[in-house]
């Protein structure tokens, strides 16, 4: 099997987007190619009508799901509706978070956002990869996952806290999971976007979007696609990357060995227990 940096780009057949009806996620499902069926997934069933009312055509299918990922059961009926769909991309987007003193911003709108931003990441990912792998190993095909993180995760930030926190958790845990699954026929990437120009600040309370430099959704949603399948971590920005690239590269390398140790640690304790 050839490596994902040199492997040339999959056109994957059936993807899921989450937080699908603005910014960064609608521009994912603009981006991606007219022969990739869409299932969409937001909370605003308004613009989810649009949304499927613009890219669906006689020769690609576009299905809606309406759902609060904060909410369990919502998330149960988002995978149901996958699963039967056959996904084999994933793109977990959707992401919120509030602006100001943690001690003053309201405990629910944070709760919801640490339940959008990290457990539901981890509900969806863990419930649909094996369903998306084990179709793709069937057709000879590969499957896909981006997990957006952000470049304000690599930094405690005041004032944004839960949602600087929350992409950290992002960050770390798609590194692992791309680790776990480096022979599984299935490309991983972490993607963290600097300032970009969407919706999340009006309810944030605090325009990221307004920064110099911000990128717009289209460009994140590009970079991405394109870094899909090429590479396991995609940091967008000149500074950011000036930055963070060998920091970057030398965690890559420590994660990919701790998986290799952890690997063997876990077989020679199954060795042990056996005996």
């Amino acid at each position: 099997m050839l490596s994902c940096r040199r492997r040339s780009k999959v056109n994957y057949r059936r993807c899921l987007v989450t937080g699908a009806t603005s910014g960064i996620g609608a521009a994912f499902a603009r981006e991606l190619p007219a022969a990739t069926a869409l299932l969409l997934t937001g909370r605003n069933g308004e613009r989810l009508a649009e949304m499927r009312a613009e890219l669906e055509r006689p020769d690609r299918e576009v299905d809606c799901v309406q759902a609060d990922l904060a909410r369990r059961e919502d998330r149960d009926k988002l995978i149901a509706r996958a699963e039967e769909f056959g996904i084999d991309l994933l793109i977990n987007n959707a992401g919120l978070g509030p602006y100001g003193p943690v001690l003053e911003n309201d405990a629910d709108f944070a709760r919801t956002a640490a339940e959008v931003n990290v457990v539901a990441t981890a509900d969806l990912t863990r419930r649909l990869l094996p369903g998306m792998i084990s179709r793709v190993s069937e057709t000879g095909g590969r499957a896909g996952l981006i997990n957006v993180s952000s470049t304000l995760a690599f930094q405690p930030l005041p004032f944004l806290a839960t949602y600087a926190a929350s992409k950290m958790f992002m960050w770390m845990y798609t590194q692992a999971l791309a680790a776990e699954l480096r022979s599984e026929p299935i490309d991983v990437l972490t993607l963290c976007p600097g300032p970009t120009r969407t919706a999340f600040g009006r309810r944030a309370g605090f325009s990221l979007g307004s920064l110099p430099g911000a990128f717009s959704p289209e460009t994140v949603a590009r970079q991405g696609l394109g870094a899909l399948g090429r590479r396991p971590v995609q940091v967008m920005g000149p500074v950011s990357r000036s930055l963070l690239s060998p920091g970057l590269t030398a965690q890559h390398v420590v994660t990919q060995g701790l998986g290799v140790a952890m690997r063997l640690l876990g077989r020679r304790g199954l060795d042990q227990s056996a005996a």
